[in-house]
């Protein structure tokens, strides 16, 4: 990594450049002041994801037979190709954006059949006021099924209409922004993968279990876990 840019991708669950857009630009700035970038943005209100409809086709024969013809491939392939990605959403009635949602809810195959163990995550909200914290839960757990290392998060306080944040929430935000950019960075510049936590192996074999023994009755998840070698006896996250 040391002779090209890290490469970045934000998955931006607001509609609007606002307060989650312009965390993540300080992200963003922080990094280059240690690193060259390359940063990119996928705006979920710019591309066309449609509703899941709950058909399970994509669990039970494999995502390439969704009858959805939208961009949820296109973005997967671009997680694919991140060094590193930022799940980036504000907080709404406690939970994600809907854009949030619908991007995670097409993806959800990857919950059954995880792939992005190489790539690092970046978890960032921001809240009026509370929220955030179950927020940043939810989306840690979605991002450690789908394989990621998790390796910062961010909450931050902010408002469209209530005017100015004091400077102590200022300070916060800020010291928030740093902490999670330089443990990112830091991270990224490892490339390797950190010793897995309790979640991420409890994760693999309460997967592991339902693919090997149901065996042909879910053949894509059966198939993705036996060419992985994971059903394998004996073997180990």
């Amino acid at each position: 990594m040391e002779d090209r840019p890290i490469k970045v991708l934000v998955i931006m669950g607001s509609a609007r450049k606002a307060n989650t857009y312009r965390a993540a630009e300080r992200i963003r700035e922080i990094l280059e002041e240690s690193a060259p970038v390359d940063w990119e943005y996928v705006m979920l209100g710019d591309v066309g994801l449609e509703q899941c409809r709950g058909c399970y086709t994509c669990f039970e024969r494999g995502e390439e037979y969704c009858p959805i013809k939208d961009d949820s491939a296109l973005l997967e392939q671009k997680m694919h190709d991140a060094d590193g990605v930022i799940f980036a959403t504000p907080v709404y009635a406690f939970q994600v954006s809907g854009l949030m949602k619908v991007f995670i809810d097409r993806h959800s195959y990857i919950c059954h059949r995880p792939r992005f163990f190489r790539q690092k995550a970046l978890l960032l909200t921001s809240a009026g006021a509370v929220g955030s914290k179950d927020v940043l839960e939810y989306l840690n757990a979605v991002a450690h099924i789908w394989g990621f290392e998790v390796v910062a998060r961010a909450g931050i306080v902010s408002h469209a209409t209530m005017g100015p944040l004091p400077a102590y929430r200022l300070r916060e935000n800020e010291e928030k922004l740093q902490a999670a950019a330089e443990a990112f960075l830091a991270a990224l510049r490892r490339e390797t993968r950190a010793r897995p936590g309790l979640f991420d192996v409890m994760a693999f074999h309460i997967g592991r279990a339902p693919c090997d023994e149901l065996g042909e009755r879910a053949p894509a998840d059966h198939a993705y876990w036996a060419g992985k070698g994971w059903l394998e006896k004996g073997r180990r996250y």
